[in-house]
């Protein structure tokens, strides 16, 4: 591939991206596509009417002034700790990547295209591999730079890595002391519960957690395995909760509104409504009595304790002398909770465990044949004998550019479209009880996922035919390392256009919300329907992080041997920055708090692409006959992993467990100010499990949109908080009747 094919892979993304921005900028001031674009303001209750007017088709950059101008607190203030922890990983990658850029741009790319070892053409038809490291002789003097360019980033990359961890283990630390009415600090879950024949399982907990915590046990809520009449009850409940938000529509427009098959006045759509609310406070009544004989206790129960500190001392406590009973662990929050998961023994869990770790692995294995006919398209001579057919188009030099330079990294993107669901369901069987722990565990496995399929297979799948057939004519083995250490920058046009496709592309896609917005115009112009309690989307957490640590890996890797790489993934971070910030403010809501939980992730991850470029250089500087670099890369690789132990044992204990001493202190002045009689109260109905009410549709919200509404008013409109830590905690108390806690 040379520049020229870059070049078109370039002007083809860039004439995507300016676009489909452009159209987004149109779309956005609709107030068709409110929905759409202003989810999470929408629910906020942020309205305001204008007339119609000509810059409502004109395309504009009010948004990306408004993502710039949002600083971290109002970030923090409406969408959460997990959201600023996504920011400040781009924020992160945009500083590395800056410095990484400068450096080796000013001092790599020069060494590497001097090096005259491959020769070079004119400019527009140099091939890639000129500006790699394989352009630089055996033996070459100037192989120090590339070492010093190593040594600069590992360094600014550890001081970055430090002040973040630094910053959001205080902003942990604040957010566990913010929230003083979390009904998840006085909870813990008990699982194996043991059976008796002489009592129930409720009379279990209730005699034991009696008989040794008898100063600290408040009381418990038994978990039930929910079946075919709570799920009727459930979508009863929803019915209920669009036909009350039917009659709140109909007070807010005047006049009457008819049925949509018969005309009929939909007047008793209020009755209903004031039945669903009359009905709401008897929800755990129905709950002990008609419904719970038709359900079926499970072996785990939610025990509440009088305060924090007995919660989490009580959870790592080893309560028998078998470990497989009597297992406690801090309760998710209430919206939290994955209740289809609670009833699942706890002897089976090791059981799923390594079920869907094989079931990953098959699946990357699976995955091989799209990533093989990816590497298979690159080739054109390889893909002239493969494919006969294909040799009178691919002499056309534009047809041969974008099949084999454009056309593979849109395939496998395609192909990666089919990975998260399947990830997300092997987590969802794995059997974790917390939403946020599925999502961690998906976002685990898409990310080593992401990294062997589209870093290490195709680096060695493109290689494959030719080690097999140095093998089989046993000659020239020797030669096999030397091969394989010089894959990576071989790759470089594969990464290149993958960080154009993937990358860019997919931002555009992400700022348009293709999905949504199909969903919206089917919905509102093929079934005419209106927007009855709609549920705006959360993030996405468990595909967009990593996305960015993906991108990462391979600037990190690719940075000294291809640094050509480095100014397109700093332009796709710069836009990344802009981009969610976005839709951070304006498109998803919180439905609950992970408490920053996949920074360890993100920490790790990185250290281990630093580890990976180091070690990759070490052996390219070895096979380049360069003693020195190769002995000053090895202690580089000790201070490391050095680094990395030091952070695991200075801030990842507080991402781990709560801290006792800040839990003592808020005890101190719950007691100090009376309000341990109010938490307890409200405790039991935080963890209700009610058949009308899924756990998360008192979070979602509702709005309702004027026909007339200009989104241009809504941009303008000051952010109003998301529900707070507190309200969100116990949003499900006021469900059931309980009052919200002053």
């Amino acid at each position: 591939m040379d520049l020229a094919a870059l070049g078109t892979a370039a002007g083809i993304n860039i004439a995507v991206c300016v676009g489909l921005f452009s159209l987004y900028s149109i779309l956005r001031k609709q107030p068709s596509q409110a929905t759409v674009y202003f989810g999470r303001r929408l629910t906020t209750g942020a309205r305001k009417i204008n007339a119609l007017s000509l810059d409502r088709f004109v395309p504009s950059a009010s948004w990306l002034l408004k993502a710039w101008n949002t600083t971290d607190e109002e970030i923090l203030a409406t969408a959460g700790l997990d959201s600023v922890v996504f920011v400040r990983l781009i924020v992160f990658s945009l500083r590395i990547f800056s410095i990484a850029s400068f450096t080796c741009l000013l001092m790599v790319l020069p060494v590497n295209y001097q090096g005259n070892l491959l020769g070079h053409k004119e400019i527009p038809y140099e091939t890639l591999e000129v500006f790699t490291i394989l352009n630089v002789r055996e033996g070459s003097q100037w192989l120090w730079t590339h070492c010093l360019a190593l040594y600069i980033i590992t360094f600014s990359a550890c001081v970055l890595l430090h002040i973040e961890y630094k910053s959001i283990t205080k902003m942990r630390l604040a957010h566990i002391s913010g929230s003083p009415l979390n009904p998840s600090h006085f909870t813990i879950v008990v699982r194996a519960i043991p059976w008796y024949q002489e009592e129930s399982y409720s009379d279990s907990v209730k005699k034991f957690f009696t008989r040794n915590y008898e100063s600290s046990y408040l009381s418990h809520q038994m978990v039930y395995r929910s079946g075919k009449v709570q799920k009727l009850m459930r979508n009863a409940g929803k019915m209920c909760k669009i036909l009350k938000d039917v009659s709140i529509e109909q007070n807010h427009k005047p006049g009457l509104y008819h049925c949509g098959f018969c005309g009929v006045h939909s007047d008793s759509f209020q009755i209903l409504s004031h039945e669903s609310e009359s009905s709401r406070g008897k929800t755990c009544l129905i709950d002990n009595g008609l419904v719970g004989k038709k359900r079926k206790v499970c072996a785990a129960a939610f025990v509440f304790f009088k305060t924090r500190y007995a919660a989490l001392a009580t959870s790592k406590v080893l309560h028998s002398i078998n470990p497989m009973l009597w297992v406690t662990q801090l309760a998710p929050e209430p919206q939290d909770v994955y209740w289809s998961n609670l009833w699942i023994p706890y002897g089976q869990l090791w059981v799923r465990k390594i079920a869907t770790l094989l079931a990953s692995v098959a699946f990357m294995f699976v995955f091989l044949i799209p990533v093989t006919i990816v590497q298979g398209m690159t080739h054109a001579d390889k893909l002239q004998k493969t494919l006969p057919f294909l040799r009178g188009p691919l002499k056309k030099k534009f047809i041969s550019q974008v099949m084999t330079g454009y056309l593979p990294s849109v395939v496998l993107i395609v192909a990666f479209y089919t990975v998260p669901p399947i990830m997300m369901l092997i987590s969802t069987v794995e059997g974790s009880i917390s939403r946020s722990g599925r999502k961690k565990s998906a976002c685990f496995k898409i990310l080593y996922f992401t990294i062997w399929n589209v870093f290490v297979v195709n680096i060695f799948t493109g290689t494959f035919i030719d080690i097999v057939s140095m093998f089989t004519k046993f000659d020239h083995v020797e030669d096999l390392p030397a091969q394989i250490a010089s894959s990576i920058p071989a790759q470089a046009k594969f990464f290149m256009t993958y960080v154009l496709t993937s990358g860019w592309a997919s931002l555009a896609c992400e700022l348009m919300q293709l999905y949504p917005l199909l969903f919206n115009f089917i919905r509102r112009y093929i079934f005419r329907m209106k927007d009855w309690a709609i549920s705006p989307m959360s993030f996405p957490y468990h595909t967009e992080i990593p996305r960015l640590l993906l991108f990462g890996f391979i600037g990190f890797t690719c940075s000294i041997l291809v640094p050509l790489i480095l100014p397109f993934l700093l332009v796709y971070f710069i836009l990344a920055y802009f981009i969610y910030r976005n839709q951070i403010i304006n498109v998803y809501i919180i439905k609950y708090h992970c408490g920053g939980h996949f920074w360890p992730l993100i920490h790790s991850t990185v250290i281990f692409s630093l580890v990976m470029m180091q070690i990759i250089a070490l052996g390219v500087f070895g096979l380049r006959k360069s003693p020195v670099s190769s002995g000053f890369t090895i202690p580089l690789v000790i201070f490391t992993l050095l680094f990395n132990q030091y952070c695991r044992q200075r801030f990842h204990p507080v991402f781990q467990n709560h801290v006792a001493e800040i839990l003592i202190d808020m005890d101190r002045e719950d007691e100090k100010y009376g309000r341990t009689e109010e938490i307890h109260q409200q405790m039991h109905a935080a963890y209700c499990q009610s058949p009308s009410t899924p756990p998360d549709m008192s979070l979602a919200g509702s709005y309702h949109q004027p026909e007339e509404e200009t989104i241009q008013d809504l941009e303008n409109v000051t952010p109003e908080k998301e529900p707070s830590q507190v309200s969100l905690s116990w949003s499900v108390a006021s469900t059931f009747g309980a009052p919200e806690p002053q």
